[in-house]
């Protein structure tokens, strides 16, 4: 059992489970994720015998920073971590003007397959641990010696399919006996996995629901993004209008501009059609390129025209600010080179 992986209620079910009181929970809890400590011989809070029984009977889960990476250009720091597996798993720590946005992983890759992202291009090697997620959060404060004030499950991985790990991780984060992380700052995003759109909904939490959306049409959104293969996007902005409704909170909606390919006028029109009258926001997005994807980018005046377009139809849009541009900080690209670096060695 990963003890850092349990939420509190679990940690004090746990502690009666083997005679112990349940606030003897809370304290490990407030050890793990208050102090952000990770050595239980250390917990001198607790007694000795309960002590040697944890190190003997129970696994913590640590991460290693593998590499760090600092952007020249705005200060973005680009992490890999190394699992106790020996996979490795990306996170980026973003300043504005807002405080420390952190970008973090949900999985060791993803199968989700989309067409420009790196992150997917090995296919799934596992969900990681809510303590695994958690750890990206507090190995970069401690390294940074600043608090994290805005998360987003935006790294590596599909966020949606590997569901009950990350509804742990978003109980674990925001307890105000832990890190105390209010959950309207946390975004989620998903390529559009549709069921559990709609079990995200029932939770009841104030996150911030993005979509990666990046075409309009169905049978183009097939060719980059094979989700779209599975849930139709009348079965998709269904869901999202459910969402919406069901939780009163915007969503916002991802849209990574590629030339002649989603930024034509058809492109823009449709979106106003599918999107007319869901509390939303979009947010355009430059494409990275990569070498499996020789696809062009829109240019800055076509970039701008989107926006003007979409504006005149009242949906608010803002293009997102490209950050760590000369330490590949965009999702999954670092990771994909050092891994494949490692590979080319050991053969």
């Amino acid at each position: 059992m990963e003890i850092n992986s349990l939420t509190l209620d679990e940690l004090k079910n746990y502690m009666v489970s083997i005679g112990e009181r349940a606030f003897r929970g809370e304290q490990i809890f407030s050890y793990f994720h208050r102090n952000k400590k990770i050595k239980i011989e250390d917990l001198n809070l607790l007694p000795e015998k309960l002590r040697n029984y944890l190190e003997t009977n129970v696994k913590v889960n640590e991460l290693e920073i593998y590499k760090k990476f600092t952007s020249q250009i705005d200060n973005t720091k680009k992490y890999l971590f190394l699992l106790e597996d020996m996979n490795i798993i990306e996170s980026v720590a973003m300043e504005y003007n807002h405080g420390l946005t952190a970008c973090i992983s949900t999985q060791v890759g993803c199968k989700m397959g989309c067409a420009f992202c790196a992150s997917t291009k090995e296919g799934l090697i596992r969900n990681l641990t809510p303590a695994e997620m958690i750890n990206q959060i507090y190995m970069m404060e401690e390294d940074l010696g600043k608090n994290i004030s805005n998360i987003v499950l935006m790294g590596s991985g599909e966020p949606l399919d590997n569901y009950e790990s990350v509804m742990k991780f978003l109980n674990i984060i925001h307890s105000e006996k832990g890190h105390n992380i209010s959950l309207r700052n946390i975004t989620l995003s998903t390529c559009g996995v549709v069921p559990k759109i709609y079990d995200l909904a029932k939770e009841d939490i104030p996150i911030t629901l993005s979509i990666s959306l990046h075409s309009p049409f169905d049978e183009d959104r097939k060719k980059i993004m094979p989700i779209a293969k599975k849930y139709s996007m009348e079965e998709l902005i269904k869901a999202c209008r459910d969402y919406s409704e069901t939780t009163n909170r915007r969503i916002t909606f991802e849209y990574t501009l590629i030339q002649n390919i989603n930024d034509r006028d058809e492109d823009i029109s449709e979106l106003k059609r599918i999107l007319k009258g869901l509390k939303c926001h979009i947010n355009l997005i430059p494409l990275n390129p990569i070498k499996e994807f020789r696809k062009d980018r829109s240019n800055r005046d076509n970039i701008e025209r989107v926006k003007k377009e979409l504006n005149k139809a009242n949906i608010n849009v803002t293009i997102r600010r490209e950050m760590g541009g000369d330490i590949s900080a965009s999702c999954g690209q670092l990771r994909r080179a050092v891994t494949e670096d490692i590979n080319n060695k050991r053969v």
